[in-house]
């Protein structure tokens, strides 16, 4: 307030910043493809973080008719790719399995309600599904709300060579939703990656090469979110899932579980919708260490579910670093349409430093689950990479 002689600060490090559209070896994305795309001049400067996939496509019925009740679900762009994987000069960084689920849960949890509302341009709309008169399509999905690698690391990587690898669905039967089960597909006309370029001042521009010839390692620190899937559990009120048991560095963070019945693979049901199927305890077992240390006793039957919803909304605050968290569900939309239970298992012990991690869920019902229906558990879990750029070695720590 009193340092008025203080000289104006301008920031000059960067020249130019523009985007560059890459785009796939094939044109044509059929059911189960494997599409490819890559930045292969390494003399660049590009920001992950900030890049995007552009989607474009359609609607149409096999019989040639018109299409009458189908439309997008909610999230119906992620669910047209089972996989996506990111390679730093041929070696995996990050992945992501599952995508439409993983990314379902990841943005319930993360997103605010103002976040949530700019995403519907990338085909995010929890709150309705997504009519398309006529019935072609475009969206960007910025890469940060497909992989934990992006979201995290926000700095540029310079003289590498970059992969982004995608799995076409073997069917779009989650993408879609129609209530008279319309025999409807889903083509896609162009896939791109839109990256951008960063051109570094002269002085900066110097600095970094300095950094680079003296054989110095970039160090890029992320969080993976790692989806496993318990397809059809039985009929009972008391669960044990062996989920994992690994002997890499790779101790989760967060142990997030959701309950789906009867909406996978399914056209005339919603699969961006989870059950609370009368959960009334879960607890996550790494080794012999417990989390939570207590019974939780959980009703949904009769709204006492306080625990649970509070265990959601302290996510943002502990995963962000936010001293206030805003939750994208209410109280009342918690249980009706995402019912996310999260486990905050970031403080442990030091004998799960070493040795193997045996990863358990328990749960237990007032009643028997109903019948087809799925688990998930999304870990959310450290990951370190070591990147030279003066020798392009890739080097993963944890």
């Amino acid at each position: 307030m009193l340092n008025i002689f203080q000289e104006p600060e301008i920031y000059e490090s960067v020249s130019k910043y523009e985007y560059h559209t890459y785009s796939p070896y094939q044109n044509n994305f059929e059911k189960n493809d494997i599409i490819q795309i890559c930045i292969q001049h390494q003399n660049l400067n590009v920001l992950p973080s900030e890049s995007f996939l552009y989607v474009e496509g359609s609607l149409s019925k096999t019989d040639g008719k018109e299409i009458v009740s189908t439309r997008l679900v909610n999230n119906a762009m992620a669910f047209l790719f089972d996989e996506i994987r990111y390679e730093l000069n041929g070696k995996e960084i990050d992945y992501n399995r599952n995508v439409g689920i993983t990314t379902t849960i990841k943005n319930y949890l993360s997103l605010t309600k103002n976040e949530s509302d700019m995403l519907l341009n990338a085909s995010w709309s929890p709150d309705s599904d997504i009519y398309l008169k006529p019935l072609y399509f475009n969206y960007c999905i910025p890469l940060n709300k497909l992989l934990g690698f992006a979201e995290d690391y926000k700095k540029i990587i310079p003289n590498a060579r970059h992969d982004l690898i995608l799995t076409r669905s073997r069917m779009d039967e989650n993408a879609i939703i129609s209530p008279t089960d319309e025999n409807v597909q889903v083509k896609l006309h162009k896939v791109q990656w839109r990256v951008p370029h960063v051109t570094l001042s002269d002085s900066m521009k110097l600095n970094l090469y300095k950094s680079i010839n003296a054989n110095s390692f970039m160090k890029i620190a992320f969080r993976n979110w790692d989806l496993y899937e318990y397809p059809m559990l039985s009929s009972s009120d008391h669960h044990i899932w062996n989920v994992k048991t690994t002997t890499q560095i790779e101790k989760p963070r967060y142990i997030v579980f959701a309950l789906q019945t009867a909406k996978n693979k399914k056209i005339s049901a919603d699969p961006t919708t989870f059950d609370h199927c009368d959960l009334t305890d879960l607890k996550v077992y790494l080794n012999s260490d417990v989390y939570p240390h207590e019974d939780l006793n959980i009703s949904f039957e009769r709204n006492r579910y306080s625990l649970f919803y509070k265990m959601y909304t302290d996510f943002q605050r502990t995963y962000y670093n936010k001293t206030t968290t805003e939750p994208l569900l209410s109280w009342d939309l918690f249980k009706s349409r995402a019912p996310i239970f999260v486990i905050d298992c970031r403080h442990q012990n030091e004998a799960l430093k070493t040795g193997p991690i045996d990863i358990r869920l328990e749960m237990r019902t007032s009643k028997n689950i109903p019948a087809n229906t799925s688990a998930y558990c999304l870990m959310l879990h450290d990951r370190i990479i070591e990147y030279n750029p003066l020798d392009q070695v890739v080097n993963r720590i944890v």
